[in-house]
């Protein structure tokens, strides 16, 4: 019998980008393929994003809906902060993202393109990634996610329910989430319908299965080579990130 690796164990290269491909394939089989499509505008994504921070996405939907109740773009700038954040409020830390997201807004208002952001399209990923991570409140998960899902570009956006489960799974040893963008990316094609679909299937199976508390194991299709199940079973440890 076979002993199974220390989980985290360093894999090789190839092994730990086999492994991810073989994870989208058995996604794809248990949730289906997941066409890319942006699933609204650019500006949209990104300020719902911003609020998605400690967020879930009901939470979120509404936090935004009734930011715009507030008016258009400008009319979020004029408004007083405590407005905004008794807006976000359904957001978490609404008091901390209610000045961030004004201040994005007036810095976005001020470029040369405004609230424009198709210019992301054809700039280098690499100073489209520092354009909007120079913005108050973004991260690269959300600059990330506006790259891939508005304008197609390859980059992989990395939340909470990505890191954990391509931990567990002995794809990335354990780091930060930041560390973990540039760790996953390196391993994966430049295909942005391949990293838009391993994306959004690991955050379902993440949410539904790979949790952070008593994750599923005996339900999991990726069981048969995960470090975590290969090391602990169906008593993995709940998620300390």
């Amino acid at each position: 019998m076979t002993t199974p690796a220390p989980l985290n164990a360093a894999r090789p290269e190839p092994e730990r980008a086999e492994l991810l491909t073989w994870v989208k394939d058995q996604l794809r089989a248990e949730y289906g393929e997941r066409p890319l499509d942006p699933r609204r505008d650019p500006m949209h994504e990104l300020i719902s994003t911003i609020l998605s921070q400690r967020t879930n996405w009901r939470d979120e939907d509404a936090a935004y809906q009734e930011l715009r109740a507030l008016g258009n773009w400008d009319d979020i700038i004029a408004a007083p902060t405590d407005a905004v954040a008794h807006a976000i409020r359904r957001s978490n830390y609404p008091e901390s993202k209610a000045p961030r997201i004004q201040q994005a807004l007036i810095a976005i208002r001020d470029s040369p393109s405004g609230y424009n952001l198709d210019f992301l399209r054809d700039l280098p990923v690499k100073d489209a990634l520092k354009w909007l991570t120079d913005l108050p409140g973004v991260g690269i998960k959300t600059a990330s996610l506006v790259l891939l899902f508005n304008y197609a570009r390859p980059v992989f956006p990395v939340d909470t329910h990505v890191h954990r489960t391509t931990t567990r799974m002995g794809a990335i040893p354990k780091m930060g989430e930041q560390a973990a963008h540039r760790a996953l990316l390196k391993l994966l094609p430049p295909d942005p319908p391949f990293l838009y679909e391993l994306h959004v299937n690991l955050l379902r199976h993440g949410q539904r299965v790979c949790t952070w508390h008593r994750p599923k194991c005996g339900a999991c299709v990726l069981r048969e080579r995960c470090d975590a199940y290969a090391q602990y079973g169906e008593h993995v440890p709940s998620w300390k990130g």
